[in-house]
């Protein structure tokens, strides 16, 4: 009997700091162009410099930091050009995934989205932003799940990923005060099936804030 060959800690490690990394910039807890250095980030999860090297590298390729050609690592902070670019990715694949969805709506999924909008709500009563974007992006990552589109779900969540510390900027600006309108059209556009209805609410819901951030 061939024994299991055992983890090794040095990647389990690495794959802790990178998830753990990549959740915290996905949901804007991380401000645009905050600098981050491989020590510190060591001491933030106890592990040692090369996991967090290893997980920053990962990272980088993703988009979701910037790497300069000293060294220096930072979250991105987008230019007009490249909002507009990630807006477009949004528009284009998001009423896919909600297209592909539709036919598996089911009642239980929609109760589901209703649920989610209340902590949407919740978040926004509490003025939390990285809360807000982790519950808004809950919503639509439910919702597409059903379009069982993994490929598509996967190039969506890099935008999100290189999105979050610029969401973070945006719900500062909006001043939110309710959740998102378009959630209970996508909800009311799910309810009667109505596929052109849905498309157009994902696709205004997914860029609409984000276009108001260019200068």
């Amino acid at each position: 009997m061939i024994a299991p060959r055992p983890l090794d800690p040095t990647a389990a490690a690495h794959e802790r700091v990178y998830r753990a990394l990549r959740t915290q910039i996905m949901h804007g807890e991380i401000d645009p162009g905050a600098a981050l250095t491989l020590r510190g980030i060591g001491k933030d999860f106890d592990v040692s410099m090369t996991p967090a090297r290893e997980a920053v590298r990962r990272l980088v390729a993703e988009g979701a930091l910037s790497l300069s050609s000293s060294g220096r690592v930072t979250t991105p902070e987008l230019s007009n050009d490249r909002i507009e670019e990630l807006a477009t990715l949004r528009a284009m694949i998001e009423p896919e995934l909600a297209s592909r969805a539709l036919p598996r709506a089911h009642f239980a999924l929609i109760e589901r989205l209703e649920a989610i909008n209340q902590g949407v709500s919740q978040m926004v009563a509490r003025h939390d932003a990285s809360g807000y974007i982790r519950m808004n992006l809950e919503f639509h990552r439910t919702l597409y799940l059903r379009a069982q589109a993994p490929a598509m779900l996967a190039v969506m969540e890099t935008v999100w990923l290189q999105l979050g510390p610029t969401m973070r900027a945006l719900y500062g600006r909006l001043n939110r005060t309710e959740p998102p309108y378009h959630h209970k059209l996508i909800l009311a556009a799910l309810k009667a099936g109505d596929e052109p209805g849905l498309r157009l609410s994902v696709r205004t819901d997914a860029t609409q804030g984000l276009r108001m951030l260019k200068a």
